[in-house]
């Protein structure tokens, strides 16, 4: 796939120029988004990837339009985990509610740039080392074991080394003022928690970035479709945020889900690589088999995890349901 270098700069100014007009729509009018805008956002950013993902197959034909359409579906659905661990931040710094929007967005466009820098890297490696599939495979199929083994458990927020970077470096306060990401204080300038979070948002990222980047590239090893579906797929994450914010909990089997999915893209990396070394057993798995992996799999963990909250609901007797005990005393006849 040859793509010229003004395709590159268009795509990223248009990436840009939209980032920049959703940036002046949160500026203005700070506040808690409801679920009839953040349900209109979400549909259009998902309609401009479809809108992308077909103008890829009728340019460049159908093998990389499933390409960006896997590669995509699978960062998105990668990217609705992450809103677990942004719940926590957005807790543990306690963020005033009509700020939100900003922190996410801020944080999200940081997110995009050090997956840009990961992405190049990623991209180089592999075209010098082809061994690198292997331990990509490799990669995923720990990762999804680690999934499947520790899902279930509690998840708490650790400060990774970056955000401890930035608060031994750069004076800092607990406090907010308003928006503001410095303050001054006693005639010092010191960072206000706004900065931080937002600091905490993007390299938070970029960890999970560590599982996404070497799933989407066994799904396509073209740097303009990883780079493209890491783009379209973070662009909607903060409305997406907001609108599925109280259904997080209720997405039980996700993880479970994930777990699957980046054990058949590892499983499929170590595979290809076998086939284009010329293992005869090792076939090379076809991207629409994969593309119908990744949705019905979705498809059903999204299905089963909201039955059984169903179910848990109907099952859980409270208090109120039960009968009031009688205030007469037992007779003795």
């Amino acid at each position: 796939m040859s793509i010229p270098i003004w395709a590159w700069f268009v795509t990223i100014g248009a990436f840009i120029a939209v980032l920049a007009f959703d940036f002046y729509l949160v500026a203005r009018n700070p506040r808690d988004p409801s679920m009839r805008e953040s349900t209109i956002w979400v549909c259009i950013y998902v309609a401009l990837a479809i809108l992308f993902g077909l103008g890829v197959t009728m340019v460049t034909g159908p093998q990389y339009g499933g390409e960006f359409f896997a590669g995509w579906i699978t960062e998105y659905s990668l990217s609705v985990d992450n809103l677990f661990i942004f719940v926590l931040i957005m807790s543990r710094f306690a963020v005033p509610r009509q700020y939100r929007q900003k922190v996410l967005l801020i944080g999200i466009v940081l997110a995009l740039v050090l997956r840009g820098i990961f992405i190049a890297l990623g991209a180089e490696a592999i075209t010098r080392f082809d061994w690198m599939f292997y331990l990509f495979g490799a990669f995923l199929i720990y990762t999804a074991w680690k999934l499947i083994s520790h899902g279930d458990e509690d998840e708490d927020f650790q400060e990774n080394r970056a955000l401890r970077l930035v608060r031994r470096m750069v004076p800092s306060t607990e406090q907010y003022d308003g928006a503001r990401m410095t303050t001054h204080v006693d005639g010092r300038r010191l960072v206000t928690p706004m900065l931080i979070v937002m600091v905490a948002i993007g390299t938070t990222d970029l960890l999970f970035a560590l599982d996404s980047i070497p799933a989407i590239f066994g799904l396509t090893q073209e740097p303009y479709l990883v780079f493209t579906a890491n783009a379209f797929a973070l662009m909607g994450l903060r409305q997406l945020f907001f609108l599925i914010g109280g259904l997080l909990d209720r997405l039980v089997y996700l993880s479970k889900g994930l777990a699957f999915i980046l054990a058949f893209i590892g499983a499929k990396l170590i595979l290809e690589a076998a086939h284009h070394h010329g293992v005869a057993w090792a076939p090379e798995v076809p991207i629409l088999v994969s593309l119908g992996v990744i949705v019905g799999t979705l498809a059903i963990t999204t299905v089963a995890s909201l039955a059984k909250s169903r179910r848990d609901a109907a099952n859980t007797v409270t208090d109120d349901d039960l009968p009031e005990p009688s205030s007469r005393p037992a007779s003795n006849s």
